[in-house]
């Protein structure tokens, strides 16, 4: 008995902990959908903070628009550069069709990817930091006093601004990183810019760019949505919003990749 005794309590204990972390997480999820319901359901609440959505919409997306165009201009140099000669060595003449290929990994799935993962970094640390700065120092408990929704106040407009303005910083992403691919491959692989644009307007159609920038909609909220929840939930003072700030952006990054596979999936199923 004391043998069975001596290996029963380690695997219960082992058990409990498991279960302990899967209720923990079942009520992190439960308490973000609450939270995420609630910043939707106070967008059409009175009175509407339109001074505060158009200051968010120039810090989020216009301050943004250096961070995603360069990139994926980068992005768009580097794929020419690499995929250029190694194709034309497997199959000769290949090289023609290099504008359609860079544009369709562009619009479909690079650059609305890297354009959230970008913003993700640059402003859902942003936004966990400054709101949990509030929490911190109770002046989100002063805004309550002061008979303001601190949901209303602060997460609909940085929300609304996320929604708005994460597919426009993509889709000059899109344009970029195309144009990028264009001048690799005129200067590298001798690639007449007419014969690459003319690739790429053959192979691209209307649902490739409802698709990849669609995508880019659910992307902005859920950068919103999880750094503003991040942002409300610090605690501790300076360790506790730094501690935010890293799930903000750590989450945004696993969420983003996630949804990315389902939303591709639906869209497909749509013919999209």
């Amino acid at each position: 008995m004391v043998g069975i005794k001596f290996y029963y309590e380690p695997v219960m204990k082992f058990f409990e902990k498991i279960g302990l972390i899967f209720l923990n997480m079942l009520e992190e999820v439960g308490a973000f959908s609450i939270f995420s319901m609630q910043t939707i359901r106070l967008i059409f609440a009175k009175p509407f903070d339109f001074k505060s959505l158009l200051y968010q919409m120039h810090e989020i997306g216009v301050k943004s628009i250096p961070v995603g165009t360069i990139s994926s201009f980068f992005v768009g140099m580097v794929m020419a550069l690499q995929l250029g000669g190694p194709m034309e060595q497997q199959i000769q003449g290949i090289t023609t069709y290099m504008g359609g290929g860079i544009s369709m990994a562009m619009v479909r799935e690079l650059a609305p990817v890297l354009t959230a993962v970008l913003l993700a970094g640059r402003v859902g640390s942003s936004i966990a930091a400054e709101i949990g700065t509030m929490k911190v120092t109770e002046q989100i408990d002063a805004l309550s006093t002061l008979a303001t929704n601190p949901v209303q106040y602060l997460s609909v407009p940085r929300f609304l601004a996320s929604v708005f303005t994460v597919p426009m910083v993509a889709t000059m992403a899109i344009l970029v990183g195309v144009f990028g691919g264009a001048i690799i491959s005129y200067v590298s692989l001798d690639i007449p810019i007419a014969t690459y644009f003319e690739s790429a307007r053959n192979m691209l159609r209307a649902k490739d760019l409802i698709s990849g920038v669609g995508k880019t909609f659910f992307f902005g909220a859920e950068i919103a949505l999880i750094s503003c929840y991040t942002g409300f939930r610090a605690k501790g003072g300076a360790q506790g919003v730094g501690q935010a700030t890293i799930e903000a952006v750590v989450y945004s990054f696993m969420v983003i990749i996630v949804s990315d596979y389902f939303l591709t999936y639906i869209f497909q199923m749509f013919g999209l």
